[in-house]
């Protein structure tokens, strides 16, 4: 795919990624859909590790050209002190530094946020890690499950009478690498608003805005997550536990089989809402039970509720059971697979797929990005890069000619 300008509403925004996996680079990937400038630096033995994970076409993993579109590739041997030197270059023309090694790793190798600060003062740093940069665990390997364990999510997540579950996808590092993202347009906000982007001087004749270290510890952002958790447990010494597919204390919220054996979900839950839901399946006594008229008089009453939709959702086959409520305004859905999302005519209208190839020509279909802005939305520009494929581009840039290129490559710094 052939690489395009970027027109985002980011465009001139350079970003620094330093990371590996998912927390980090799901960051920097959603500053690259929206047009900021990403050098991510990778090992030149191997690269990021999510290369080869999953699904792969020609040893790179499909997940490859999601995660890292729109970046450019430069291989860096971090131990090696002119690779620190290179990233220390980039770093401090970077307006975002983005890394989600563990604390202190950066500060091994010089770069540092304090490193940094001390000749760019504007410096804009996201570190993502599994406990944060301070504490008595920081030091500590942290993954997403271990974040989504010890957050709160996989202590509710499953049914009451078995062990608790994960949810089939990464969400402590997505919900990580999110608030990384609110986090550095928060911060480059505050920088823009306090003097700009570094001039590149410094002593008195440095400008400079306010820069910022945003730290985001994985179980953090999922315990930011966790609703009304912390006040139900101080003030009522509730603990939420597990609660199979209902929504807890939300009456009537849950997943329902009908008579095909296909699961939908039904959101009866609000007042209004209720007594339509139990006209639509013949239940007018419930209807206009005067107890049922609001959440707090259904929720003792759950299981007799929950008893009723269900009868109704085993005499009936999927399709009419949705058809049936949504004519009466009731909030259900099926529960989809990717094979549903790919045909479904709401996914279709809304052009949540976008149709790419590879460079031998063999198509490929991709999320498209959310989320949608009206006058400058996001866009892909190229697919994932191969490992490397931007190093002469970059180091040309910071002024290195051929011959110290190539002689970085035979020394295997590159």
């Amino acid at each position: 795919m052939t690489e395009k300008k970027s027109s985002g509403p980011l465009a001139g925004i350079k970003v620094l990624e330093l990371g590996t996996l998912i927390a980090g680079p799901f960051c920097s990937r959603m500053l690259a859909e929206f047009g900021a400038d990403v050098i991510k630096i990778e090992a030149p033995d191997g690269g990021d590790p999510i290369r080869q994970w999953r699904v792969l076409k020609d040893g790179t993993s499909l997940w490859w050209s999601v995660q890292s579109r729109n970046k450019k590739s430069v291989t860096l041997n971090m131990k090696d002190p002119r690779g620190q030197d290179i990233a220390k270059r980039l770093a401090l023309d970077a307006d975002i530094i983005i890394e989600n090694y563990r604390p202190g790793v950066l500060e091994k190798w010089g770069v540092g946020y304090e490193d940094l600060k001390k000749i760019n003062p504007a410096t804009i740093m996201v570190r993502l890690s599994g406990y944060g940069q301070t504490g008595p665990m920081k030091d500590l390997p942290g993954f997403g499950a271990i974040g989504e364990s010890m957050g709160g999510m996989r202590y509710v997540s499953g049914h009451p009478d078995r062990p608790p579950v994960r949810i089939g996808i990464s969400i402590g590092d997505s919900l990580a690498a999110l608030h990384g993202v609110i986090g550095a347009m928060m911060a480059l906000r505050h920088r823009d608003v306090t003097g700009g982007r570094w001039n590149g001087k410094t002593g008195d004749e440095c400008v400079a805005g306010q820069g910022q270290m945003v730290d985001v510890a994985l179980y953090e952002a999922v315990f930011n997550m966790m609703e009304s958790m912390v006040p139900e447990y101080d003030y009522a010494g509730v603990v939420r536990t597990r609660t199979g597919g209902a929504l807890p204390g939300i009456v009537p919220s849950n997943t329902y089989t009908t008579a095909d054996g296909e699961n939908i979900v039904i959101a009866g839950n609000g007042d209004a809402i209720f007594k339509r839901l139990m006209t639509a399946i013949g239940r007018d006594d419930m209807a206009n039970d005067p107890q049922l008229a609001r959440n707090d008089g259904r929720v003792p009453r759950t299981e007799e509720i929950d008893g009723a939709i269900q009868a109704w959702c085993e005499s009936k086959e999927i399709d009419e059971a949705l058809a049936i409520l949504k004519a009466a305004d009731v909030p259900v859905g099926k529960i989809y697979s990717v094979r549903d999302m790919m045909s479904d005519p709401q996914f279709l209208a809304r052009r949540m797929f976008e149709q790419h190839a590879f460079s031998d020509g063999t198509p490929l279909k991709l999320p498209a990005i959310t989320p949608k802005l009206s006058e400058t939305p996001g866009e892909t520009r190229w697919l994932g890069p191969a490992l490397g494929e931007h190093n002469d581009e970059v180091l040309r840039a910071l002024g290195f000619d051929d011959a110290r290129i190539a002689q970085l490559k035979n020394e295997r710094v590159i």
